[in-house]
């Protein structure tokens, strides 16, 4: 079973409640590789608890790294250097439960000296899911992700959109070619009871996607 890579067109798009949406709409297991900071708690503890079903499994991090910046700076500032094949060699899997790989920031974002998010993604050799924040500049940031996706050959399954500013959605969907999986609503209070309504939103489209 090929895992699903969440990744998105930057930083604080939305990629964690993302992951959430997605892990609790397929009762799926989650695994985030790289952690940079984690002062104020993980994206793994995070999703923990925002799900409600009982059966996914939250798996360790293979880089825990303090310093809330990109990976490469992080790894560097406590002389570490991010191997993708150890990253490999650790991931984790089910005969029975999709795998959710949740990534750092953009596709672009580089995790040594000269490897990016982007070829993690092709080494775990993983299908995507690409999300978008709507805001001003956000229609070229997701353009520009769709054409290093097409560019690298992904196995992109489609976007999910958050938050709301103006209407474009359907423009970005049909620009890039990439198929719309959903809209996640926006909301102050994020919750397990959020996750829950969103993931039963997005289910069927998403099933059918796979």
């Amino acid at each position: 079973m090929q895992p699903i890579f969440i990744t998105g067109i930057g930083t604080g798009v939305g990629k964690t409640i993302a992951s959430a949406v997605v892990t609790e709409a397929l009762q799926a297991d989650y695994w985030k590789p790289v952690q940079a900071g984690f002062e104020e708690g993980t994206d793994a503890l995070t999703i923990k608890n925002l799900l409600s079903n009982q059966t996914s499994v939250i798996y360790p991090e293979s880089y825990k790294l303090q310093l809330p910046a990109s990976p490469h700076i992080a790894a560097r500032e406590e002389n570490i250097r991010i191997d993708l094949n150890h990253i490999v060699s650790c991931q984790p899997s089910s005969d029975t439960r999709q795998l959710i790989v949740e990534g750092a920031g953009g596709i672009l974002v580089p995790l040594n000296e000269n490897e990016f998010v982007i070829d993690l993604i092709e080494k775990l050799q993983a299908r995507v899911i690409l999300v978008s924040r709507n805001y001003l500049g956000s229609i070229n940031h997701s353009l520009l992700t769709a054409a290093i996706c097409k560019q690298r050959k992904l196995d992109v399954i489609g976007w999910l959109f958050n938050d709301q500013y103006l209407n474009y959605e359907n423009e970005i969907v049909n620009w890039s070619g990439y198929t719309k999986i959903g809209s996640i609503s926006f909301s102050k209070a994020v919750n397990a009871l959020f996750i829950k309504n969103e993931a039963d939103k997005i289910k069927n489209e998403l099933i059918k996607l796979l």
